[in-house]
């Protein structure tokens, strides 16, 4: 399916993280410059705060402030007008969590490691409504090495973080079924959709299974050169993920059985987020080219706990 855009706002620095305000404002990072920004809805771009390394995900949390996964920076390639992302930057300044005050464009470190581990690269979040919320750790990767992944539980004001699932090969989105009793992501290079059963507070269910690897349920896998970045939930608990190589945003019903493939003109879409009227508007970062752009989406979207919810 080859869905009706509008494109937003062009020119951006490899632009992910979106959030939909109440405002009709989108505020999304740019990761290749490092910067917060807020879009307007006739397309200009406000600088919200700059952190530096890479700003990556974003959601809204407590008090209205935005908590931000920093990836701590990556090398970046730009040809006739197109950005790709490269490997960990000499200039890496490690991975962490971070609390913006949209105000005042402070910007404070939450966590920085985990257990004495230092977080490698923080790539998305999710709040689940009941003090903390859930992140991925992409890792890093080096010319000849790359870090494994997990996905982690923190809460928002710093007091507690551990790592819940570790060993995942590149987990890139997180999201929460529309009970909040699942927690979901993605690993980009193997092109998986993943979800956990909800035991309490940073605690799943795990389910054993092949070479003694603890897993979640496999909700599905993409065939051929399909790698998957960030997602959202929508209200009938589709996991929509936006998808590289064969550009879109690919979403998996909760039961697996139903795939859709919504095609966008980027090989590089990174990111999904809904707002609008009903929350029936998909906002997309297409990051190749530097866009950010929405079109209509069949159902609606979930609201999400401390931003419409």
């Amino acid at each position: 399916m080859t869905p009706k855009i509008r494109e937003i706002a062009s020119g951006l620095r490899f632009p992910e993280g979106p959030v939909a305000m109440p405002d009709g404002s989108v505020i999304l990072v740019e990761i290749a410059a490092g910067r917060i920004s807020r879009i307007l809805p006739d397309g200009r771009r406000v600088t919200v705060a700059e952190p530096g390394g890479g700003p990556n995900g974003a959601a809204i949390g407590p008090g209205g402030k935005l908590y931000v996964c920093n990836n701590g920076g990556n090398e970046w390639y730009e040809k006739d007008g197109r950005t790709f992302p490269g490997l960990a930057d000499k200039g890496y300044s490690g991975g962490r969590i971070e609390v913006v005050d949209l105000a005042s464009g402070k910007v404070e470190v939450l966590y920085r490691e985990c257990d004495g581990v230092p977080l490698k690269g923080p790539n998305d979040l999710v709040f689940d409504g009941k003090g903390g919320f859930w992140f991925t750790d992409h890792g890093k990767t080096y010319r000849r090495s790359r870090d494994r992944g997990g996905l982690f539980y923190a809460r928002a004001d710093g007091s507690m973080i551990k790592e819940v699932v570790s060993a995942l090969d590149g987990p890139n989105g997180v999201g929460l079924s529309p009970d909040g009793g699942r927690v979901y992501i993605v690993e980009t290079g193997p092109g998986r959709f993943w979800g956990w059963d909800i035991k309490g507070e940073g605690e799943v269910e795990r389910l054993r299974g092949g070479f003694g690897h603890e897993r979640g349920h496999l909700l599905a896998g993409l065939p051929g050169y399909q790698l998957l970045d960030s997602l959202a939930v929508d209200a009938e608990g589709y996991v929509c993920a936006a998808t590289i190589g064969n550009g879109g945003i690919t979403a998996v019903s909760p039961d697996g059985k139903v795939i859709e493939h919504y095609a966008l003109p980027d090989p590089l879409v990174t990111n999904i987020c809904f707002g609008g009227p009903g929350l029936r508007t998909a906002y997309a970062t297409l990051s190749m080219t530097g866009k950010l752009v929405s079109f209509e989406w069949p159902r609606a979207g979930l609201p999400l706990h401390h931003l419409n919810r």
